[in-house]
Order: C-alpha cells, then sequence, then structure tokens
C-alpha cells in the first residue's frame, strides 16, 4: 500500500459530485461537535492549573505537581498506544461519548472525596484524564474525514484547533479568577460540567465514526454518493479492500498475514516519509515542553513582581496568531481548492520553532508581540497540515496512526519536561530553548528533503511498454 506524502497532502479540496445539502448537514453537526470540544477544551485548562495549585496545597510538596503531571503524560502514552486498536473494535462516536462520561465522573468523585481520600482521586483523576483526552482526541481526530467529507478536513481541523486555542487563553485566563473567588471545588464543577455537555453533543449527534466497530457498516456502504472512501478503495496498493479488526485484506492469505502486524508500524510504514513526519512531532513535542517550561522562569527575571504578565500576554498573542492562521488556511482552501500540503508541516515548524527561540532573545516588547503571533501562526498551520494529512490514510490504519502520533507527542513532552526543567537550573532559558527547538529545525529540514525528493520523484514518468524515458525512441 502506498500513499505519496505530497499528492495526498495536496489533493483537492472539494470533490466536484460532493452533495451540497449532505454537506451542510455534516458541516452543521460538526460545528455542534466542535462547540462541546471547545467548552470541555475550556474545562481542561481551567484545570490545568487548579489542579496543579490543588495538589501542592493537598499535598505541601512541589514533587507531588511533578509527579501528578507525570501520571497524566504516562496515561496518555499508553492510551495512545491502545487507541488504534479500540478503535478497530469501537466506534469512535462511542469512545469519545464515554471518554467525557469517565472524565465528569472522575471529576464528581474528586469533589465528594473525604479529605483521607484526597490524594488518591487525585491520582485518579490523573490516570483518567490523561488517557481518556487522548483517546477522544485520536477519535476525533481519526473520524473527521467519515463526519465531513475528505473534501472538507481542512476546513474541520481549522475550526476544531481554532476552538481549541480559544479554549486555552480563556481557561488560563480564568483560573486564577475562578479559584480565588469561588475556590477549588466550584473549578472541579465547572470542568465536570464541560464534560458532561460534551457528552451529550457526541450523544445527540448521528457520527458515523471513524472506528470499524462492531455492527459498523463499512464506509462504502457510507457514502450515499455512491463513491468508495479511502478506507475501501480499490487499485492503492497490494492489500485491496480491508476491515479492521477482522484481520482480512483482500481475501487473501497474504493479506490476513499482512494485518497481524501491528497497527502503529503499519501506519507509520504505509506511506514514503510518514515515519519521519512522526519523528518530527516527536522532537517538535519536545522544543515544546521547552518554552512551556522556560516561560515562567523568563517571565519572572522580567518582573519579579508580577512573574504571571508575560505569560498570560505571550500566550494570547499566541492563541490569536493561532485563530488568523486558521482562517487564512480555510480561505486558502476555498479559493484554490487545495489543502495546505504535508509541506507546510515542515515549513510550519521551522518558523515556529525560530519564533520560540526568538522570543527569549530579549527584544522590546513590541517584536515580542509580533514574534508570540507568528509563534501562534505558525503552530496552527504545523496542526493543521499535520492532522490532515494523517487523516489521508486509509480508515483501517488512521486509527493506529493518530494512536501512534500521540504516543510519540506525550513521550517527547514528558521526556522534554524532565530534561529542561533540569537544564534550566544551570542554563539561561534562551539556551535552552535554543537548543530545543534547534533540533526540531534540523530535522524538519530533513523532512522537507524527503518531501521534495518525493515531489520530483512523482515527476520522473515511469516508462510504458514499447516506450523509453526522455522520449527516446526503443
Amino acid at each position: 500500500m502506498t500513499h505519496d506524502i505530497e499528492q495526498a497532502g495536496e489533493r483537492p479540496e472539494r470533490a466536484p459530485d460532493a452533495d451540497p445539502a449532505r454537506t451542510a448537514r455534516g458541516e452543521h453537526r460538526f460545528r455542534i461537535l466542535v462547540a462541546g470540544y471547545s467548552l470541555s477544551s475550556y474545562g481542561t485548562f481551567l484545570n490545568m492549573v487548579a489542579l496543579n495549585l490543588f495538589v501542592y496545597e493537598t499535598t505541601g510538596r512541589a514533587l507531588a505537581m511533578g509527579l501528578f503531571m507525570a501520571v497524566r503524560l504516562a496515561s496518555g502514552f499508553v492510551a495512545g498506544l491502545a487507541a488504534g486498536g479500540l478503535l478497530a473494535r469501537f466506534t469512535a462516536k462511542s469512545l469519545m461519548l464515554w471518554t467525557n462520561v469517565a472524565q465528569a465522573a472522575v471529576m464528581l468523585t474528586l469533589v465528594f472525596a473525604p479529605q483521607g481520600m484526597r490524594t488518591a482521586a487525585l491520582m485518579a483523576v490523573s490516570v483518567v484524564v490523561g488517557s481518556c483526552g487522548t483517546l477522544f482526541m485520536v477519535s476525533l481526530r481519526s473520524s473527521i474525514p467519515e463526519m465531513v467529507g475528505d473534501d472538507r478536513r481542512s476546513w474541520a481541523n481549522s475550526l476544531s484547533i481554532t476552538g481549541r486555542s480559544l479554549a486555552m487563553v480563556a481557561g488560563f485566563a480564568s483560573a486564577g479568577v475562578v479559584v480565588s473567588l469561588v475556590g477549588y471545588t466550584a473549578a472541579f464543577v465547572v470542568d465536570m460540567v464541560t464534560f458532561a455537555v460534551c457528552a451529550v453533543t457526541v450523544a445527540l449527534l448521528p457520527i458515523a465514526g471513524g472506528g470499524r466497530g462492531k455492527g459498523a457498516r463499512p464506509e462504502s456502504e457510507r457514502d450515499s454518493d455512491g463513491r468508495t472512501s479511502a478506507g475501501t478503495r480499490k487499485g492503492k496498493g497490494k492489500a485491496g479492500t480491508g476491515t479492521a479488526g477482522t484481520g482480512t485484506a483482500g481475501g487473501s492469505g497474504a493479506g490476513t498475514r499482512r494485518w497481524r502486524v501491528p497497527g502503529a508500524f503499519l501506519a507509520s510504514a504505509a506511506a514514503p516519509g510518514l515515519g519521519l513526519m512522526v519523528v518530527l512531532r516527536c522532537v517538535d513535542a519536545f522544543g515544546s515542553s521547552s518554552h512551556n517550561a522556560a516561560l515562567p522562569v523568563y517571565s519572572a527575571g522580567l518582573d519579579t513582581s508580577h512573574p504571571a504578565v508575560f505569560v498570560s500576554a505571550f500566550w494570547c498573542l499566541w492563541a490569536l496568531g493561532n485563530v488568523v492562521a486558521q482562517q487564512l488556511i480555510q480561505r486558502y482552501a476555498k479559493r484554490t481548492g487545495r489543502a495546505v500540503g504535508a509541506a507546510g508541516f515542515g515549513y510550519g515548524t521551522c518558523l515556529m520553532s525560530g519564533a520560540f527561540i526568538l522570543a527569549f532573545a530579549g527584544f522590546p516588547s513590541a517584536a515580542t508581540a509580533v514574534i508570540a503571533l507568528v509563534a501562534g501562526a505558525a503552530d496552527g498551520l504545523t496542526e493543521v497540515s499535520y492532522t490532515s494529512h494523517l487523516q489521508t490514510l486509509p480508515a483501517e490504519l488512521r486509527g493506529h496512526a493518530f494512536g501512534l502520533s500521540a504516543t510519540v507527542e506525550n513521550l517527547g513532552f514528558g521526556v522534554g519536561m524532565i530534561l529542561v526543567a533540569a537544564a534550566l537550573d544551570s542554563y539561561r532559558p534562551l539556551t535552552v530553548v535554543a537548543w530545543s527547538h534547534g533540533v526540531a529545525i534540523v530535522v524538519a529540514v530533513m523532512f522537507l528533503i524527503r518531501v521534495a525528493g518525493l515531489r520530483r520523484g512523482d515527476r520522473v514518468p515511469a516508462p510504458r511498454s514499447g516506450t523509453a524515458r526522455d522520449g527516446q525512441m526503443p
């Protein structure tokens, strides 16, 4: 099964035979889902601040905060490994529904936990939120082509990323106010309600869902316009059509043995350059850990009396740049009929990493504000291009690919937080961030070279029988 990393990323954005009424219904339903997802993201970011403060107040030890975050990241890591298998057994809708129910339930448990059980309840919250958050994200991203169609992937990704970015700013900005005015319990209740609302939006929508769970119809049967979907499209490779979870592919014995290979390996090996793309995602997460850890240190050095001012302003500008980028990406797709393309992931990573390095270089406030906007815009570009490209994989590989991606992201960010925290004790924030994001730039350049090589290879026509290359007669 071959999959061109550049050609797939730039396929037409609007299929000529798409049903307008069906497309409109799908987009309306997806907007409702994104509204619920954005609300639950707000609760998540609100509690990211509130829970860390609550852990410290409950245990009285800064080490407990690190342990809480480590357990959360480890849970997300394990969930990423299991996501592909779960999506093969259950529908994406059921996973999105029950992960929100589970998170709402564990927050309710924390609210009513007695004083002596608070620590245990906090660890339960860490495990459930970390694992369920990853499973929900994998399920959502892998099922977007089924919800809105292949031709609207970039639009749907931009919309969900915009909602999440706005939720992040609102959650971080309001966390201090909510905790100070109404206390931790109210913050936990707000988070519980946001998860419950998101679960309701999932339950009420007729989402076919990317998973091919028990009783699910094949994707080709779900296409009302008669087209065969990416997951069952014939003629693309040796495996022919396949059914996830059944261990069959093309009806041949060789195909059956092929699908016994671990799904994450198949997902990374299915396309030229995709493995390097996932590696770059891991390195990108490692770089992200550096600026996340270094921002509070750098901000405290700028203004010891108000250390949160720079951090809050930076993230607000970052989110604004991200939202602007999503709007530009949507207009580009609508005007040209093309998606961003896989190369956008490499260029965006270079631009984003360079901007984050410059953010710690001590430029005047106005210049730093522009840098924060650029960092947010580049981050939005990388997110859309990366997610859109993984969504071009066949359905039976898509869940494994997103699960593998979530795993390496948690790994890169977790390892990065440990190494960066140790490095910040000895080196300036600029030095630490420059090294971390510098590695991401190097890998991004390697990825772009790989993409360019694949593009040049596609431009060389294969010789046909009775002809020779370069127009020479046989």
